[in-house]
């Protein structure tokens, strides 16, 4: 399984970004996919999750602002994040599991000045 991350970069609080996770030698369409994200000498978090049937959750911290969706057909899942705040910097990780094995990919860096 290999997870592929796009879409970082450096914006402005108050701004938007939209995040791609593409996975390939998957079930991806069986699969929970989830988007994690790690701040600089902090912990990974769960930022949100959407199951094979689109069902989400998201962390306190994004809700209403963040936005996790997924395209079967194109094996790929999005993060739209809106209202970003510099509390959101960090670099942000696609995951999921098969056979009881976790995957990552290589993160994306997102950026939000003041």
């Amino acid at each position: 399984v290999q997870l592929v991350e796009s879409g970082g970069g450096v914006v402005q609080a108050g701004g938007s970004l939209r995040l791609s996770c593409a996975a390939s030698g998957s079930t991806f369409s069986i699969n929970t996919m989830y988007w994690y994200r790690q701040a600089p000498g902090k912990d990974r978090k769960l930022v949100a999750r959407i199951s094979s049937g689109g069902g989400t959750n998201y962390a306190d911290s994004v809700k209403g602002r963040f936005t996790i969706s997924r395209d079967n057909a194109k094996n790929t899942v999005y993060l739209q994040m809106n209202i970003l705040k510099p509390e959101d910097t960090a670099v942000y990780y696609c995951n999921t599991e098969q056979g009881f094995i976790a995957y990552w990919g290589q993160g994306t860096q997102v950026t939000v000045s003041s």
